[in-house]
């Protein structure tokens, strides 16, 4: 199993640790719905530095990008981000991403911790043109630092305006002293707030800085479970649940990061599938009786008809209400339609409900 670079720091502070994705990764502290609320309401800190970061460097780097993502990187300007997935050659999804235009030839591109290897061996089957790739995930940490209060709690460590760095852009400037930190608006919680990557070995001292910063706004570590709940209210995606190398980005709703104006991995597979209509399509749902929806759970019908799957459910924090997330039939996809989650070989009524569950 790896550590990332502050864990003794997350054992001292008493979080319950588990395995994950091949990492000793916090998922607790404080309990999950305190730090749910903390998030929701003032400011928390998650540390992601098990995900990975590749660069892409060189005159094809653009293209190499465009060939193996989804989304038009074209569009990029230096200090954007865009979201985007891998297509997987099989209409499935190799893994979704952050791509990062730091340069017109450098880019970073941010994948999911349990997919690093998976990711790199698959761009680089398709680096047929001497783009240089760096993978410099174990030399990199990450810290999401979420929640109305973070823009407060992060400007007093650096003289970059926050305030004037606009959604899913980013700013390389100095952060507590240290140069070339990626300050990014960015996060997987909805609540507001920036990611901030930067080398291992300044961890404990931007660790440090951060919380002494946020302690007038209550700011406290949060763990992976929490990251999940938060990420569920919002109905973004987790790669191993709700998408996989088995759906399709149409099928998921991804519809919006999947540009047909380019060429990539997929691309026709997909327009066929989208001229002849979708047979499943990933819905939100929220639970009318009584009743938590877990991953892998069947969905029925009102006769008992098997009609999909969960991939995601919790019982909402903020809404005091279980939600979930799951494919089913298109014909039963449209929203208020009534299904049914099967829990313990009982059929508990739930409702097809637009996401994200937490309006803004």
């Amino acid at each position: 199993m790896k550590s990332i670079a502050l864990s003794d720091k997350h054992i001292a502070l008493g979080a319950k640790m588990i395995e994950f994705a091949g990492y000793n990764m916090p998922v607790s502290y404080s309990g999950l719905n305190d730090e749910h609320a903390t998030v929701r309401n003032a400011v928390g800190v998650f540390d992601v530095s098990h995900m990975g970061e590749f660069i892409l460097k060189g005159e094809n780097a653009l293209d190499l990008i465009q060939r193996v993502t989804s989304n038009d990187a074209a569009v990029l300007t230096d200090g954007k981000a865009q979201y985007s997935c891998l297509p997987n050659g099989k209409g499935g999804i190799v893994d979704d991403l952050l791509v990062y235009r730091i340069d017109e030839k450098t880019y970073m591109l941010v994948v999911n911790a349990s997919n690093i290897d998976k990711d790199w061996n698959w761009i680089s089957s398709h680096n047929t043109k001497g783009v240089d790739m760096k993978n410099i995930s174990d030399k990199t940490s990450l810290l999401a630092v979420q929640g109305p209060k973070a823009i407060d709690t992060l400007q007093k460590l650096t003289s970059v305006k926050l305030a004037d760095i606009p959604y899913y852009s980013f700013v390389k400037g100095t952060f507590c002293g240290i140069d070339n930190v990626v300050i990014s608006n960015t996060g997987y919680t909805g609540a507001g707030g920036f990611e901030l990557y930067f080398e291992n070995e300044h961890a404990n001292k931007i660790w440090d800085a951060i919380f002494e910063a946020g302690k007038e706004f209550g700011i406290k570590p949060i763990g992976l479970g929490a990251r999940d709940t938060l990420r569920l209210e919002m109905g973004f995606c987790l790669y191993g649940n709700d998408i996989d190398d088995t759906t399709s980005p149409l099928e998921a709703g991804l519809g919006w990061i999947t540009k047909f104006t380019k060429d990539f991995t997929d691309k026709n597979f997909l327009l066929a599938q989208k001229e002849k209509g979708l047979t499943r399509k990933l819905v939100g749902f929220e639970m009318i009786d009584r009743g938590i929806p877990r991953h892998g759970y069947p969905i029925v019908d009102a006769a008992g008809n098997n009609i999909g799957v969960v991939t995601s459910g919790t019982q909402s924090p903020t809404l005091n209400k279980a939600i979930g997330m799951g494919y089913v039939k298109t014909d039963l996809s449209k929203t208020g339609t009534e299904i049914y989650i099967q829990i313990r070989d009982k059929n508990i009524k739930a409702v097809v409900t637009k996401i994200p569950f937490l309006k803004k």
